[in-house]
């Protein structure tokens, strides 16, 4: 099922108008109407913000998911809440990736030194 019509199908479940949506999540009407008919894709400020208010994963809006309420993993929580690329526990559970392929142990700790040396010479 594509986007547009994930997002009519929740629109029509509250039961609300066209308008009513699209002013609840700071859209123009013109806009959430070329959304569910599939013929624009919103950026990913919208979509955020339609899946906050109806209280369902970006991923689900997109298609990408069935479950309306997937949540995050616990490594991928840990992950947003707190990142210290210099705790080598971090580096060992995550695989850094720079243009698609996997930093080696070698390059994340020359990039992690060249942040620093950038930092105190600033």
């Amino acid at each position: 099922m594509k986007y547009g019509h994930r997002i009519a199908d929740l629109r029509d479940e509250k039961h609300l108008t066209q308008e009513e949506l699209a002013l609840k999540v700071g859209i123009t009407r013109s806009a959430l109407s070329h959304y569910e008919n599939n013929r624009r894709e919103p950026d990913y400020e919208t979509i955020q913000r339609i899946a906050d208010f109806f209280t369902v994963s970006v991923d689900y809006l997109m298609g990408r998911s069935e479950d309306l309420t997937h949540t995050a993993n616990e490594h991928a929580k840990e992950f947003v809440s707190q990142l210290e690329l210099s705790d080598q526990a971090v580096l060992d559970k995550f695989t850094l990736t720079i243009d698609g392929r996997e930093l080696t142990s070698e390059e994340a700790t020359r990039f992690i030194h060249f942040i620093r040396a950038q930092r105190s010479s600033s």
